[in-house]
């Protein structure tokens, strides 16, 4: 008997990607950037000039590991990188994007996360499995496996399905068994199976949850592939905040961070002061399924994860001013047209955001290259009396920032960007 879950890859590769995109363009996303994991996993002091291993856990047709290979290259890291996919059609994409990038520092290999105690391939300094786990019969068990093959110093970055986020998607998926269940075996192929879905699209009333739902969206733009995926998987399943710590716990290790983290802050979506100290009365994790609930929309669910006992130690900190703080690529659109601005707007995913920005927040981000460090700017800041000549007053400003654009993803610490 085939596997329904290799079948569906082999038929319809996930994400649908082009090869000769890679001359165009670098798909870039969480986890995995260069710029999370040294921020996250390694308090910003990764020396990127030394070796690093990463495996990528279930690689489907490339995304993460493009773009992980892609950040190595550009820093000069001695990298070596280890892909692993059930799914044949999924590698053979991935290969031809990293042959159309020339790397030659990637091991591909077929084959489940499962087996990995049975390879040898050695301990990983970080290791990425994005959208693999919630397709797993036992998740516990292969989030076991990478564990295991995890330098005691290392982290992972993963994504696993958000449950409140993709209500609509577990009841068409319901009806899609029940539609198709009698199939005979010649007719009941990925494609046919595809078929039956968009009909049932096409046919849902207004009303029906996945209509309704806009988050699941671009699943549904993604084509067939997006589309099967999305509806028609064999094996799936969703974690809302406390299930996703519970499995984590029970694999020994503790979520560093949530991407993006203002997400998971229900002060993003709170301003009466009551409701606000009521929460704050919750730990960090009940704080963030609060926000979950609160947001509605959360279709996965992102995080760093390093051993128990290390999230303190592994996340970088803006009090250390040796830090170069970092803006991602693309960032203009947020930094821009700030002038003498004392709160950022903005309307993400459908919700209305307003955070409170400092008095020297134009200042500060006009300075941050990528090669200052926080007490280098702090210097310039005073020199040039565009900001307080005491550190203390700066670091308070500082703080600020930094909380705001850490939270939205955009601003990072490391020691080098070079």
């Amino acid at each position: 008997m085939s596997d329904p879950l290799i079948e569906q890859y082999e038929a319809y590769p996930y994400p649908a990607r082009d090869p000769a995109d890679e001359a165009k363009r670098l798909i870039e996303g969480s986890p995995s950037h260069l710029l999370e994991i040294d921020h996250y996993l390694f308090a910003g002091r990764r020396d990127f000039r030394r070796p690093f291993r990463a495996l990528i856990a279930g690689g489907g047709t490339g995304d993460g590991l493009i773009m992980l290979a892609q950040h190595l290259a550009d820093r000069g890291c001695p990298a070596e990188l280890v892909y692993l996919d059930l799914s044949t059609a999924s590698r053979a994409i991935a290969e031809a994007r990293a042959r159309q990038r020339g790397f030659g520092n990637i091991q591909f290999l077929s084959g489940s996360l499962l087996d990995l105690p049975q390879r040898g391939l050695g301990r990983f300094d970080y290791i990425d499995c994005c959208g693999v786990l919630h397709h797993l019969e036992d998740p516990a068990l292969g989030l076991a496996a990478l564990r295991d093959a995890l330098n005691p110093g290392g982290g992972m970055g993963i994504m696993v399905y958000g449950l409140h986020g993709r209500t609509g998607v577990y009841q068409a998926q319901a009806m899609l068994r029940q539609l198709t269940a009698g199939d005979p075996a010649p007719a009941a192929t990925p494609q046919a199976r595809l078929k039956v879905a968009r009909g049932l699209m096409a046919q849902m009333p207004a009303t029906n949850w996945l209509r309704r739902n806009p988050a699941v969206g671009d699943h549904l733009a993604a084509g067939d592939a997006g589309l099967y995926d999305l509806l028609l998987h064999s094996r799936d399943r969703a974690y809302d905040v406390a299930g996703l710590a519970q499995l984590v716990d029970g694999a020994g290790l503790e979520i560093a961070a949530f991407i993006e983290p203002w997400r998971y802050d229900p002060a993003s979506y709170l301003t009466d002061a009551d409701l606000l100290r009521r929460v704050a009365r919750l730990d960090p994790i009940a704080q963030a399924g609060f926000a979950e609930l609160l947001a509605g929309n959360l279709k996965r669910h992102i995080v760093y994860l390093v051993a128990k006992g290390r999230a303190v130690e592994s996340v970088a900190r803006p009090d250390d001013t040796e830090l170069v703080p970092v803006l991602r690529a693309g960032s203009d659109s947020w930094t821009r047209n700030l002038g003498t601005a004392r709160v950022l707007k903005a309307k993400i995913d459908g919700i209305e955001v307003a955070f409170p920005l400092p008095a020297l927040t134009a200042s500060i981000l006009s300075r941050i290259d990528g090669k200052r460090s926080i007490a280098e700017i702090q210097r310039d800041l005073a020199e040039t009396r565009d900001g307080p000549r005491d550190p203390h007053a700066f670091q308070t400003a500082f703080g600020g920032v930094y909380r705001v654009f850490n939270k939205l993803n955009r601003l990072f610490l490391s020691s080098t960007t070079a």
